[in-house]
């Protein structure tokens, strides 16, 4: 793909969930406008459809971490290899987090997800993993279809930090998508942070953070922000399953001059 096509890959993608939100509050309000309380609507995510970006295909420059495959390009904190188990085209959590053998610095980063049914679970017990992009930025990885108003330890929020904008969670044994757009920490030239880290964040293509300034998050691999670093996926007890994980690396900057 050349660089000419890929910059428009993002508008599109971005120009869907502008649609897909915009329709999503619309019906909602109209709703509310015709006299009917919130205890009448569907249940949060009820009409948010397949993701738009599910399955996408990775461009030819990404650095493809899950194919569904093997877990190849994968280790655990020991080093060892993941024992996670490969099956029909998707990895299910078991006996440690994962983390990438390649690094990112800027990047689009591509994850799919699937949580399991666990009606017997409550709260953070339901279906609990993470996404650390970096090793250190933690977006939620939870059950939380249904839930009116998500807090900061639901599913896409910025773990501790920031709750989502709104719940495009699916149902549970449903395919989901998280595709994040990650801007790295900036550095002083004494290595102190001039700018922090942002995260732009389309959950089943909804935007659900918007360039977002955001600290290190607890659990994280390291503390070097401003650095390239692994994108680690959390293994919380639950299990979850993952496929086509991969990441676009992005330049810090455009050129400077004119034309």
């Amino acid at each position: 793909m050349s660089k000419q096509a890929r910059v428009p890959v993002l508008f599109v993608l971005i120009a869907i969930a502008a649609v897909v939100l915009g329709a999503t509050v619309s019906n909602r309000q109209a709703t509310a406008q015709e006299g009917q309380g919130d205890k009448d609507l569907p249940p949060a995510g009820a009409d948010i459809g397949p993701s738009p970006t599910l399955g996408m295909a990775p461009p030819a420059n990404a650095v493809v971490l899950f194919d569904g495959t093997d877990m190849s390009h994968w280790h655990g904190f020991d080093g060892k290899p993941v024992p996670w188990v490969v099956a029909d085209g998707a990895a299910t959590v078991r006996g440690g987090y994962a983390i990438a053998n390649e690094t990112h610095g800027d990047a689009y980063l591509h994850v799919e997800f699937k949580e399991p049914f666990m009606p017997e679970a409550h709260g953070q017990g339901r279906g609990n993993s993470g996404v650390f992009a970096q090793g250190r930025y933690e977006i939620q990885v939870l059950d939380s279809y249904g839930k009116e108003e998500l807090g900061k330890g639901d599913c896409a929020a910025l773990y501790g930090q920031f709750a989502a904008l709104v719940n495009a969670c699916r149902p549970p044994e449903e395919w989901q998508t998280f595709d994040i757009i990650f801007r790295q920490a900036r550095l002083d030239a004494e290595g102190k942070i001039a700018e922090q880290t942002r995260i732009t964040l389309l959950h089943n293509g909804i935007v659900v953070h918007n360039n977002v300034a955001t600290p290190i998050i607890g659990g994280a691999i390291d503390p070097n922000e401003g650095t390239p670093g692994p994108l680690m996926l959390q293994d919380h007890g639950c299990p979850l399953q993952y496929r086509n994980i991969w990441f676009v690396p992005l330049p810090e900057k455009g050129a400077d001059k004119y034309e």
